[in-house]
């Protein structure tokens, strides 16, 4: 999947991308990332020492003196800090664990003052669980500090025991490293199988620490992103913020075409009718086959811009598509589609009209990408449901290489689909074929 990628996207083997040799399992205790992640667990347990201690401290004494007033203002301090301290694990979690996890939202205070300020830190969710991630924090930095330790020194010991075992005989006065041992008997790792299969072992400790390792830090990504980034309801309002923007930028930019389509076409037409109208009238009583000419080309001029207009309905909401659903309504963009489109839709009842509609413009959109830009001999549409969410799939035998990363008509597609809580893949390989898939929810 990545060498595809790389080589959709400019870089790849013909760029000087040279492959890995060594399978992952073998490359993963030198690999950067697995470094990174080990010292990220290193680093977990004194600075979960320092957040433990801070927010119990500050816990435990503001709790104590939540009989005087002292509590409040030491209890707000001690969330501030907190909320702190958790900038700096955000901090040191994206630089070595490469999380991408956004800023929680701040402490909203609606008044000015300190008493303001220290009930506006009280009663915030995200102090609370920067609190509780604190506490949290401490016996699993233990826990994973104590496996990764063990298993990296272990591992690497034994694997280069053969190097360093002559110092047991040479310094230590035994044969070897002592495995076992009492008042009557011991047994020392010294002969060369022994030592052999020890380096075994230690090599087999040496592959999975990085793996062991790698999977403690997902914990500690779980807590980060948890307890540390923002709030799920926080998300949400802010990515219906952005889908409300994206739904009025997208309407507006609908009323500026429709008001241009007017202006250049239709309304263009009906004005040289009537200019047209007029000189025929003045021209009736003394050349009348010159007026009923004009009468003619004016007549003409209304089909054109009949046409126009109702070219124009169909861009805002097609007749048939409110009449006879998205089969009919499908079926009929395709027959204008100058590459010949199969079309199968299969619902068993109707999805709500803006649901619809949407479904209807998104096939719309991708069928005129097909005809300009694909050069494909053949394309189909699907459509069908699943569960509750509206699936379309349009797939053609063009030469591929669509991105709607690029800033295209797709991208503002995407964008259209995501206001709705929908989604646009684009599987699109240079040399082709495009298969473009779009989600919609499902609203009876």
């Amino acid at each position: 999947m990545a060498t595809e990628y790389g080589q959709r996207y400019g870089y790849g083997r013909e760029y000087g991308h040279r492959e890995p040799r060594l399978p992952a399992a073998l490359r993963a205790p030198f690999a950067a990332r697995s470094w990174r992640e080990f010292a990220y667990v290193l680093l977990g347990l004194p600075i979960g020492v320092l957040l433990f201690t801070y927010a119990v401290t500050m816990l435990s004494l503001g709790a104590g003196l939540l009989v005087t007033f002292l509590g409040v203002p030491v209890l707000a301090a001690g969330l501030a800090g907190c909320r702190g301290l958790g900038a700096l694990e955000r901090t040191r979690a994206r630089a070595l664990l490469g999380m991408r996890v956004a800023d929680p939202e701040p402490v909203r205070v609606r008044k000015s003052g300190l008493m303001a300020w220290m009930g506006a830190v009280l009663k915030s969710g995200t102090s609370w669980r920067h609190l509780l991630y604190a506490v949290l924090h401490f016996p699993w930095a233990v826990f994973s500090f104590s496996v990764a330790v063990a298993f990296w020194a272990y591992g690497w010991a034994m694997l280069t025991y053969p190097l360093w075992f002559w110092v047991f005989p040479m310094y230590g006065g035994q044969d070897g490293l002592q495995l076992y041992g009492d008042e009557t008997h011991r047994v020392y790792l010294d002969n060369p199988f022994e030592i052999t299969v020890t380096a075994l072992v230690g090599l087999l400790f040496t592959l999975a620490t990085p793996w062991i390792v790698r999977a403690l830090t997902t914990v500690d990504r779980l807590l980060v992103h948890g307890l540390l980034g923002p709030s799920r309801l926080a998300s949400r309002v802010e990515e219906l913020e952005s889908d409300r923007g994206a739904v009025v930028d997208t309407a507006a930019a609908d009323l500026r075409r429709i008001e241009r389509d007017l202006h250049d076409g239709a309304q263009a037409r009906l004005v040289a009718l009537a200019m047209d109208l007029g000189l025929a009238k003045d021209k009736l009583a003394h050349d009348p086959q010159a007026a009923a000419r004009m009468v003619d080309e004016a007549h003409g001029e209304v089909k054109t811009a009949l046409r126009e207009l109702r070219d124009l309905a169909r861009g805002i909401h097609p007749a048939v598509l409110t009449d006879r659903g998205l089969d009919a309504a499908l079926s009929a963009v395709a027959s204008r589609s100058t590459v010949p489109v199969r079309v199968e839709v299969d619902l068993a009842a109707r999805p709500a009209p803006a649901i619809e509609g949407i479904a209807y413009f998104t096939v719309s959109e991708l069928l005129q990408n097909v005809s300009k830009h694909s050069r494909a001999r053949s394309a189909s549409v699907d459509v069908w449901r699943s569960e509750n969410r509206l699936m379309l799939q349009v797939v053609d035998d063009g030469v591929g290489g669509a991105d709607a990363s690029a800033g295209s008509g797709l991208a503002g597609l995407a964008e259209r689909l995501d206001a709705v809580d929908g989604i646009l893949v684009v599987d699109s390989p240079a040399g082709g074929p495009t298969r473009v898939t779009a989600e919609l929810p499902w609203r009876d």
